[in-house]
């Protein structure tokens, strides 16, 4: 038995080792095809060593008897995503092809509604998954919102920049660590995020129409953040109330 799970952990672990292989591959690809310069290759670099050792690691201490159908369509997304993050770091030298960067984000976002219905319908889902999932999603709408800031202004950053500012937040605000509830709003707002930053950075729309579709991606964000937030707070003031209401009737 013991031999099993070790073959299992190597087989789960050699998955990674591929899909960052992978990475490097598509790199190459687009250096061959764009010349990008150092700044890309180095994040693109540091992109796929950084996924390759935190997916690892979170492999290592969960210990899944296999990476999973679900997992692989994640890690696409990721080496995708990587590429998407190339493009952009080598953009600040000189801007990539339109039409290729708005397809590797097109695709990577048509993916993140694919992971998860391929984790339920094989029944595979997993905290892990969710994370990783969670996670790359994220990294992209960063990404995108370091790209369109450039033509319109450091004010976009606060579209990537708002879920981390959230995790950072629950270090202090213990609070804000509690599950939420499901939410089809909270879902749409996200989804929302990548197309409407992808509309904008593929330079087809007026500069005033672009203007206004991401400041409509950040109000819906806020609004989504916000009502998360105060349903939060108010869920932990009624358990401190229920908490403290234990203890009066236990003292008593």
């Amino acid at each position: 038995m013991a031999l099993n799970n070790t073959y299992d952990a190597r087989l789960v672990q050699q998955e990674t080792a591929v899909g960052a292989g992978v990475q490097i591959l598509l790199l190459a690809l687009l250096g061959t095809a764009i010349g990008m310069g150092p700044a890309g290759w180095l994040t693109g670099l540091a992109f796929a060593v950084a996924t390759w050792a935190v997916l690892s690691r979170a492999l290592h201490r969960t210990q899944p008897r296999s990476f999973g159908p679900a997992n692989r369509v994640t890690l696409g997304r990721s080496i995708l995503v990587g590429g998407v993050t190339a493009l952009v770091a080598d953009s600040f030298q000189s801007s990539p092809p339109v039409t290729l960067f708005v397809g590797l984000t097109a695709v990577a976002l048509i993916l993140d509604g694919v992971d998860g219905k391929v984790a339920r319908r094989t029944g595979t889902s997993t905290p892990l998954g969710a994370r990783f999932d969670m996670e790359v999603d994220a990294f992209l709408i960063l990404v995108l919102s370091v790209y369109v800031s450039m033509s319109l202004g450091p004010w976009v950053l606060l579209i990537g920049g708002m879920r981390y500012a959230f995790v950072a937040a629950a270090r202090v605000w213990t609070w804000l660590n509690a599950p939420l509830p499901p939410s089809t709003a909270r879902k749409t707002v996200a989804a929302l995020q990548g197309v409407f930053l992808l509309l904008a950075a593929s330079g087809l729309l007026p500069y005033a129409l672009e203007f206004a579709v991401v400041a409509t991606a950040l109000g819906t964000l806020v609004w989504s953040f916000g009502r998360d937030v105060l349903w939060l707070f108010r869920t932990s003031r009624v358990e401190a109330v229920l908490v403290e209401d234990v203890r009066e009737l236990v003292a008593g």
